[in-house]
């Protein structure tokens, strides 16, 4: 429960007075509480503060952090026009990258630093996000659905790197926090209404007020409909946020509700050949996820003396999830593979190649034509977490210290059932007549986190700050498993782990910071991982779950240093260097010679890299560069699941969907003070695909491997254009063209095998094409426009 947030306090104000005012505005986005004991005459000039703990604590200047935060406030967002926070992240966030995978705009599979913030079932998941303290990684198989974010009621987004401790499990790559605004804060209404291409409409709308006696209340609610630009891929959200609470002298407290529902359909990769004939069609269809979330949280805080201030969280939390998918049946997909040269004239197997089922049993012509080539598959998933927080908080001279704990409990239900289904002429699959749901898989579980922790940051002198921090944490999950064989007996795995963290910064007299940091963390295997995680009893993913051993949990340790600058013009320039190491990461692996797998810990993976970032003003023209280098490997020898083939990695294989260089570049520029035109520049390098890792492709000749290099996802540049137009203070219209050149592009590739060929299914019964293995890709939107208008008093 951590929340990180950066913000200006007044100058004017007694210093540890604006301390805590900037901390409690922006820490718990709830009422300011004022100390009624005597303050201090001293006055400081105007600094950033940022609260580095769980939970509102007293402020740090930024510039004492011994690593580089990012931040944007909800002006910059609305200056930018994107049309989601993660479009936004991508544009404007310097390592921040996205893979188009689903291809709706609200189930962005989101990297920073190579680690992922994603709502696919299975993906290894690196970064932790929280809201207002809360974290929202789902207990399942930590899961980020950005489609139940609040994105109306949100007034700042902050990005933190590296392992830090104080950020709980998962932050192994980084954490991203969300600070949402109140009636005292923000108050007043506001407005946005858009429209855009592929038939979107989005609605948000907020108002604020603060009354008498210290009470304020806030409300905001968002709605979303688009058409979408692929074919069938129609989504709709809505949510609805509510915040009251009050702050009287030295006592504070906030209550904020969530509620939440989404159906967004997601339509995946396509094949070379399919892309290739229209970027808008899907492979197989239904793919729609329904999502649904009520969250609500309580803050208080009290300052004991000028120098203290106590604070508590306490949250509930509960989500639903119900997907259905139509995919290639496992056991036709079997069938095919064994019969590639089909039948004879009299309807028997060829005599070199005999048609076999998924079990390896003889299949005759009749029985092969039986066989449903298509399943729906579909998921029910149920999830309740709740938990609270401590934090006591206290700047003793030359020390800002920091103590918490924190407790958290989640339980969750989940099953999938399959049922048979055919294709129509659009590859959409049809449940077979007569064929009801079949349970296929079912979990129930229970998990429990708890941990203590503490920081402080000391001034060695004037100049030169140490800040060093540590927490314990002791986790447990708990499952009952239900599979084909029955329901399996319960199994619980425990884990307990101290992560510690130490770092300086020097403040140098030209204006330039120095900092270098150490830092671990760790994240435990999720529910969804401890399911499929041995060999003998394999599982697709995420179809099969098994009782199964035991996984280690991940350790990540990070070593980062650099410079950052602050001047005149609105100036700042940060470097670092980076570089992350993963031991006993969890990836799928491959199961022998078969198309199933399972999740096992590898020794080791790699992410090292260098970040780059500029902003400067000169008059009417704002700029910002940002560039990044990441080398994302594994950094030890093993066999990768990976599409249609078993990869071989060794030490220094790139990760597939990483690239190496992005480069972003925004420009500003306000000719007169009613407009504000600008544009933006994303450029990624190449990417590995997924099931090429080793760069080895095999000839279908002669099974020999080719160093063909031609499976790598080609690399791409996107201009977005953008203006605002503002006739008066309160109301604004823009207008937004992404991929204002209408580019053809790809965010990410696996190879699989087609069983579509010619856009008709195989049916080797019949005598028709052969399965064919092909690249798989992730189209990226073509161009889009959006306008809309803001209003606000």
């Amino acid at each position: 429960m951590e929340l990180p947030v950066l913000l200006h306090y007044d100058s004017r104000l007694p210093h540890k007075r604006a301390m805590g005012l900037a901390t409690l505005m922006g820490l718990t986005c709830v009422g300011v509480a004022t100390p009624t004991f005597a303050q201090t005459e001293a006055e400081m000039p105007t600094v950033e503060v940022v609260g580095a703990v769980p939970l509102p604590g007293i402020g740090i200047d930024r510039k004492l952090l011994p690593y580089p935060v990012q931040t944007a406030t909800g002006s910059e967002r609305r200056q930018s026009s994107a049309g989601n926070l993660t479009e936004y992240m991508a544009q404007n966030l310097t390592g921040v990258n996205v893979n188009e995978v689903q291809g709706s705009p609200f189930q962005n599979d989101l990297t920073f630093r190579g680690f992922r913030a994603s709502p696919l079932l299975g993906a290894p998941q690196g970064i932790s996000v929280f809201l207002d303290g809360v974290r929202i990684n789902e207990g399942f198989g930590d899961v980020i659905n950005w489609d139940m974010l609040p994105e109306a009621a949100i007034s700042s987004v902050t990005l933190v790197p590296g392992a830090n401790p104080t950020y709980g499990l998962n932050s192994l790559g980084g954490a991203l926090a969300f600070k949402t605004k109140s009636g005292r804060t923000d108050p007043g209404f506001e407005a946005d209404v858009s429209l855009g291409s592929f038939g979107r409409k989005r609605f948000d709308l907020a108002y604020g007020k603060q009354f008498e006696d210290g009470w304020h209340a806030f409300i905001a609610g968002t709605r979303f409909n688009e058409d979408g630009w692929r074919d069938y891929s129609n989504g709709r959200l809505g949510n609805v946020f509510g915040k009251f609470g009050r702050s009287v002298g030295t006592n504070s407290w906030n209550m904020s509700l969530l509620h939440g529902t989404s159906t967004l359909v997601g339509n995946g990769l396509l094949p070379d050949e399919l892309y290739e004939s229209g970027h808008r069609a899907v492979y197989t269809h239904p793919d729609r996820t329904k999502n649904q979330v009520q969250q609500l949280t309580l803050t208080s805080e009290h300052w004991l003396d000028n120098n203290t201030v106590f604070s508590t969280l306490v949250y509930g939390r509960k989500s639903r999830r119900n997907t259905v998918n139509g995919d290639i049946n496992p056991a036709y997909e079997s069938y095919a593979e064994s019969c590639e040269d089909g039948f004879d004239a009299g309807g028997a197997p060829l005599e070199d190649d005999e048609c076999v089922d998924d079990a390896g049993n003889p299949l005759s012509r009749d029985d092969a034509l039986g066989l449903a080539p298509g399943v729906l598959n579909q998921t029910r998933t149920r999830q309740t977490s709740y938990g609270l927080g401590l934090n006591l908080a206290r700047d003793v001279g030359v020390h800002k210290l920091n103590f918490g704990a924190s407790a958290d409990r989640s339980k969750v239900s989940y099953d999938q059932t399959t049922q048979d289904a055919a294709f129509d002429d659009s590859r959409g699959a049809v449940a077979v007549p007569g064929a009801g749901p079949t349970l296929d898989a079912a979990v129930h579980g229970r998990s429990w986190h708890a941990a203590l922790y503490a920081s402080d940051t000391l001034a060695l002198s004037g100049a030169t700050h140490l800040t060093a921090s540590a927490r314990y944490n002791v986790a447990q999950v708990t499952n009952t498993l239900t599979n084909e064989n029955g329901i399996q007996p319960t199994e619980s795995f425990r884990y307990t782990k101290l992560n510690p963290a130490l770092g300086v910064t020097h403040q140098l007299s030209s204006g330039w910071t120095v900092f270098a940091n150490l830092a671990q963390n760790t994240r435990v295997p999720t529910v969804i991982e401890l399911g499929c995680a041995d060999p003998e009893q394999p599982c697709a993913l995420p179809t099969g779950l098994q009782a199964d051993p035991f996984l280690e949990q991940v350790v990540s340790r990070t070593i980062e240093a650099g410079a950052r600058f602050s001047g005149a013009d609105k100036t700042t320039l940060s470097a670092s260097v980076y570089r992350t190491v993963n031991r006993d990461d969890i990836l799928f692996l491959r199961a022998g010679a078969t198309q199933l797998g399972y999740f096992d810990n590898f020794e080791r993976t790699r992410h090292r890299g260098i970040d780059l970032s500029a902003r400067r003003e000169f008059g009417q023209l704002g700029i910002r560069l940002g560039y990044s280098y990441l080398d994302a490997t594994y950094d030890a020898s093993g066999s990768l699941f990976a599409g249609e083939r078993t990869v071989q990695v060794t030490p220094g294989t790139r990760i597939a969907g990483l690239p190496r260089h992005t480069m972003k570049l925004g420009l500003d520029w306000r000719p007169v003070a009613q407009w504000m035109v600008g544009a933006d520049l994303v450029a990624v390098s190449s990417l590995v695909t997924q099931g090429n890792e080793d760069g080895l492709l095999e000839n279908p000749e002669d099974d020999e491997p080719l160093n063909t290099g031609n499976a790598s996802v080609a690399g791409h540049a996107l201009l977005s254009l953008r203006a605002t137009y503002k006739p008066t203070r309160q109301l604004a219209f823009y207008v937004r063209i992404n991929n204002a050149l209408n580019r053809n592009y790809e965010t990410y590739g696996v190879l699989a095998e087609n069983m579509f060929p010619g856009g008709q299914l195989v049916q080797p019964a019949l005598g028709t094409e052969e399965a064919q293995d092909a690249r798989f890709v992730a189209p990226g939107a073509p161009r889009s426009i959006l306008v809309g208008m803001n209003y606000q008093f």
